[in-house]
């Protein structure tokens, strides 16, 4: 077996550029579902694990990340274009009714029609032709 590096804790990284713990957590765990999703690391890691290559491409900066207020903007505008988006697939399906009540009406017809035309074939078979001669 080959030798693993294993990152030790605490964790030593620039406070200038990861505000805090917290930021260094949640910025790796986004690094990681990109890597796990199949993303290519930014860094050469003895690692297979995605968390460990995700904590070790955000303290080495090879991952650009924002704090303070870029980061607060950032996640305000996500936000906003994150709603504007459920906004739009509301009305994508809201649109969807519209159309299968038009379907719906197009088989009511047919149906109905359909329906009349076996509703009087089996008529004639039950009653023969000489229901209507009467």
């Amino acid at each position: 077996m080959g030798k693993v590096d294993i990152i030790s804790l605490p964790i030593d990284f620039d406070k200038k550029k990861i505000d805090g713990d917290y930021r260094l957590v949640t910025a790796s765990v986004m690094r990681a579902k990109d890597l796990a999703q199949g993303l290519q690391p930014k860094v050469i890691s003895n690692s297979k694990k995605v968390t460990t290559i995700a904590i070790e491409e955000i303290i080495s900066g090879e991952v650009n990340m924002l704090i303070g207020d870029a980061a607060v903007e950032a996640r305000e505008k996500a936000k906003k274009l994150s709603q504007k988006r459920a906004v739009e697939e509301s009305r994508d399906v809201e649109k969807i009714p519209e159309d299968l009540t038009e379907l719906e009406k197009d088989l009511k017809v047919y149906l109905t029609e359909k329906g009349e035309r076996d509703s009087k074939k089996v008529i004639e078979e039950i009653f023969g032709e000489s229901k209507h001669s009467d």
